[in-house]
């Protein structure tokens, strides 16, 4: 970005930012912004859970301390961290980080209630990583002010940011995006609201074929995601990929999608079967792969 000077200007966060839902990845995109030099305010359901991510933020301050990302110390670094299950201290934020489950009464509910307590000037954004931006604004007194900013897991090894443009969204916040993605030391995608957006669209399709293939047969899950890795160049396979982002989450991006794009996304029955088994993952210990404790 360039002033009206003609001097190359060095993009920013804003000095505090929100994040609304302290789960691992709200727990990343806090991080990514409190390394970035920003403070941070988490929002969660209840004291416990709060608690919970500031363990989690805290824990992923020290290991930047020690990979050598940061120059701050740890005391720096929590002196900028804040944790409430009271929506009230947002009114102090310039922006506001939608990061709950894929959930669209839950996400309504939330930003409604992020929305309430912050001031006029301050922009708002979700994390969604399928749902539609216009739905989720709809019942928001100041869509314009809205956009999706979809993180990818985990968020400090990832380089993306799908910035997702809302039918009402004023062009200043998708330029303001760009930079904040840019502070993050990330790279930014627009896209408009559409089904699944271009990332979740594009790797969903490729995850649900790959199941379908160990479904029949095909191949073994570990043969299958080779074929991905040293045929293509995939950093990881998508059946590894679908075991970190959650099966759960993959079968509920896949139900909408199938839903608003036919039946090119119909759920294969195997993902079904190991979500209904609690096989989620990574998270639960086994998923399409099985997963040390």
């Amino acid at each position: 970005m360039t002033d009206p000077s003609g001097v190359e200007e060095i993009p920013t966060v804003p000095d505090v930012v929100g994040v609304a839902g302290g789960g691992r990845m709200g727990v990343g995109i806090a991080h990514a912004f409190l390394l970035a030099g920003a403070s941070v305010i988490v929002l969660e359901r209840d004291d416990d859970a709060a608690e919970q991510a500031r363990a989690g933020l805290l824990r992923a301050a020290q290991a930047s301390i020690d990979r050598g990302t940061t120059p701050e110390t740890l005391d720096d670094l929590e002196a900028r961290m804040s944790f409430t299950a009271s929506a009230d201290p947002l009114a102090t934020t310039g922006l506001v980080i939608e990061a709950v489950p894929e959930d669209l009464v839950l996400k309504l509910e939330v930003l409604a209630r992020v929305e309430a307590v912050l001031p006029g000037d301050a922009w708002l954004a979700s994390n969604t990583s399928s749902l539609s931006i216009d739905d989720l604004a709809a019942t928001l007194d100041r869509p314009e002010r809205f956009c999706g900013l979809h993180f990818f897991n985990p968020v400090p090894a990832s380089d993306l940011v799908e910035i997702v443009r809302g039918s009402h969204t004023a062009p200043a916040l998708i330029e303001a995006a760009r930079g904040w993605v840019a502070a993050i030391d990330k790279t930014p995608i627009v896209v408009k609201d559409s089904p699944g957006f271009a990332s979740s669209r594009l790797g969903v399709v490729i995850a649900l074929e790959a199941i379908r293939m160990l479904e029949e047969g095909v191949a073994s899950a570990d043969d299958i995601d080779t074929a991905m890795v040293l045929g293509y160049r995939f950093p990881v396979g998508p059946l590894h990929l679908t075991d970190l982002v959650g099966l759960d989450v993959r079968l509920g991006i896949a139900e909408y999608l199938e839903s608003t794009l036919g039946e090119r996304f119909a759920v294969p029955a195997l993902l079904r079967e190991k979500v209904a088994e609690g096989k989620l993952g990574r998270k639960s210990g086994e998923g399409f792969f099985t997963w040390p404790a």
